[in-house]
């Protein structure tokens, strides 16, 4: 079997982070089983369609590396074309193709025209609930002739619905198992709409079967409707794709996740200064871990060992704590030049030219948990800091031992040689030498020279800070503390 998946998204906006989650379990699917990953654009209700969000999605699978092997393509130009041999890959344009199989159901019996007004489906409806009944079409227009059908037809707008028969659907999901649905719970769904656009229900059957989609992996919220699309499988003689529904992604309070709770784009996570790696191993494991002791996991791995059969069948809740432990993890293994690259558009008003600035990226790599840290905690080595002077002294000491102790270090710093600071541990060996030469505390020694150099209570280490600023730099900000001392 050719394993084909697609991921059919509605153009109404940006990328939410539910989608992503279902993308990248397609996208492993595809890849590790050597099939096709797919886009098709199901832009059929067209009261929702949102001009540019196609797109804004394309754009963002090609941030996060995610290629795909048939769709639409977004052009260096910004035009829209294609790719594949199965297209149209946008519903809007295929709407010819939905008719003959809309007829074929009415030749059979097993679809009717409805002209039930919104009016009297509302009424009914509301009927339904007052008297404790699930709501669904009471196929009022089930009896009517066919010569009064024609006839209306010319006058009145009608929708088609499909005729749900009696008994029941299984089938089995390579999530949660076999699942059984009584048919009497299953509404006569509308296949085509007044103004001629199929429903969902119809298009995204047909276009599985004629792109010849193998596998259907989707959130979970879309179970309710694989009974009417497995019947009308049955219906048309064609065998079900196999589904696949992944659970839904929660917030910290086991609700699901909702626009109105905070950012939940893609683009919104990305722009808060996540890497594309963390996005991808975070969003890639809610609801799959591939293996119980670990959490970090590469694109390729993830490719490798995925795997439906760990997926859970509960929500998985979006731990906004975990995912910045996770960037800082990936943060702090990045090589000098990638983590420039990173970090430089979330710091544009830092002179990268100047090698501090290079040097303390190197430093605070791994005290930051996103890239939008580093605009502040780099300002500090750029310039020297303003402070009041009596946080140099430490909290065991007092104002002349402090003097005493940084004017000491100035002298052991002015007869090194700039050699001496290159390398953070020749640099800690000359101050301990002379803490341990003099039999000081630490703390005596420690806490005014660090002060001096970062200007602030919580910074990195004094041997850090002296590496970073270089001999230069390192001795004016400790004249400016000895002048603020005296």
């Amino acid at each position: 079997m050719n394993i084909r998946v697609r991921i059919a998204p509605s153009p109404t906006g940006y990328m939410h982070i539910g989608t992503l989650h279902t993308v990248l379990f397609n996208y492993f699917f595809a890849r590790q089983q050597g099939g096709a990953f797919i886009i098709r654009i199901e832009d059929t209700d067209q009261k929702r369609f949102v001009d540019g969000a196609l797109e804004s999605l394309l754009k963002t699978l090609t941030t996060l590396g995610l290629e795909h092997d048939e769709g639409p393509v977004l052009n260096a130009d910004g035009t829209l074309s294609e790719k594949g041999s199965f297209g149209p890959y946008i519903q809007s344009k295929r709407l010819d193709i939905y008719k003959p199989y809309v007829e074929q159901l009415l030749e059979k019996g097993e679809a009717y025209v409805c002209f039930c007004t919104a009016e009297r489906l509302e009424e009914m409806r509301a009927a339904q609930t007052a008297a404790k009944q699930t709501p669904k079409y009471d196929r009022h227009c089930l009896a009517l002739s066919k010569d009064e059908v024609e006839a209306r037809k010319k006058t009145e707008p009608f929708v088609i619905r499909m005729k749900v028969p009696e008994g029941s659907t299984t089938f089995d999901d390579a999530v949660r198992g076999p699942i059984t649905i009584k048919h009497s719970e299953v509404d006569d769904q509308v296949l085509l709409k007044s103004d001629g656009f199929p429903t969902y229900h119809l298009a995204v059957v047909v276009d599985d079967h004629l792109m010849e989609i193998t596998h259907v992996l989707r959130g979970e919220e879309w179970l309710p409707s694989t009974p009417k699309q497995v019947i009308l499988c049955q219906m048309f003689g064609w065998e079900s794709p196999v589904f696949a529904h992944i659970p839904l992604l929660l917030n910290a309070d086991k609700k699901k996740l909702s626009k109105r709770q905070g950012d939940v784009a893609a683009e919104d996570f990305l722009s808060k200064g996540y890497l594309v790696d963390t996005l991808i191993n975070f969003v890639g494991t809610l609801g799959f871990n591939p293996k119980s002791d670990e959490e970090i996991y590469s694109k390729a791995q993830l490719i490798e060992l995925f795997d439906l059969s760990k997926v859970n069948r509960s929500g998985a809740v979006m731990n906004i704590e975990k995912l910045d432990w996770m960037n800082h993890q990936y943060i702090a293994k990045l090589d000098e030049q990638k983590l420039y690259e990173a970090v430089k558009p979330f710091a544009p008003e830092i002179d990268f030219t100047n090698p501090i600035a290079l040097r303390a990226l190197q430093i605070e790599k791994s005290r930051a948990n996103r890239l939008t840290d580093f605009a502040a905690s780099l300002a500090p080595y750029l310039g020297i800091p303003a402070y009041v002077p009596t946080i140099l002294v430490w909290k065991k000491a007092d104002a002349e031992d402090a003097k005493k102790n940084l004017e000491n270090i100035r002298a052991i710093l002015s007869g090194a040689g700039e050699e001496a600071f290159a390398d953070i541990t020749l640099i800690e060996g000359l101050i301990k030498e002379y803490i341990s030469t003099n039999a000081l505390q630490n703390g005596n020694v420690l806490w005014p020279l660090r002060v001096a150099l970062s200007g602030a209570e919580k910074s990195a280490s004094p041997f850090e800070l002296l590496w970073v600023l270089g001999r230069g730099e390192s001795l004016k900000r400790i004249e400016n503390a000895l002048n603020l001392l005296a």
